[in-house]
């Protein structure tokens, strides 16, 4: 009968290594499936916007707006609109650290260049989901839009 025990610290140390790299990884999925979702909210609400709008499009296209205009146009809104979600995430994020740091003694940090990141992913969101519903509205024929109503 043993009436002592030998633990590695090496191995809890593997253990607990493993244990994060399954935690970032889902952790990673998520964030990878949230911004897939709010890309797609971006797309839904840039297309409704181009259909309430298409005889605006058809107005500036008959006034000589070129097609990279219209294309800049909404690609500046969809990215603006990506943007003002990602300063709400980050200040949502911030006072989430600021709460679990105060009330649970864990450290939480926030550093400069995440703040930097989640700006660079918002915008390149707003961008890449922004092209389709650009390039829709870009397309129109100024005189079929001018017709409707």
């Amino acid at each position: 009968m043993l009436d002592f025990e030998i633990e590695v610290p090496e191995l809890l140390l593997e253990e607990q290594k493993k244990t994060q790299e399954t935690f970032n990884l889902v952790l990673a999925a998520i964030a990878g499936i949230s911004l897939l979702v709010g890309g797609i909210g971006i797309m839904n609400i840039m297309l409704a916007s181009v259909m309430e709008r298409i005889k605006e499009i058809g107005v500036r296209r008959s006034l000589g707006a070129q097609r990279s205009d219209i294309i800049q146009q909404f690609l500046f809104e969809a990215i603006t609109i990506s943007l003002i979600g990602g300063l709400l995430g980050i200040l949502i994020g911030v006072v989430s650290a600021q709460i679990i740091t105060s009330s649970f003694n864990i450290p939480a940090l926030v550093s400069g260049w995440s703040i930097l990141l989640s700006f660079g992913v918002a915008a390149s969101v707003g961008l890449a989901f922004g092209i389709f519903p650009a390039r829709k509205a870009a397309i129109q024929d100024p005189i079929k839009a001018l017709r409707t109503e």
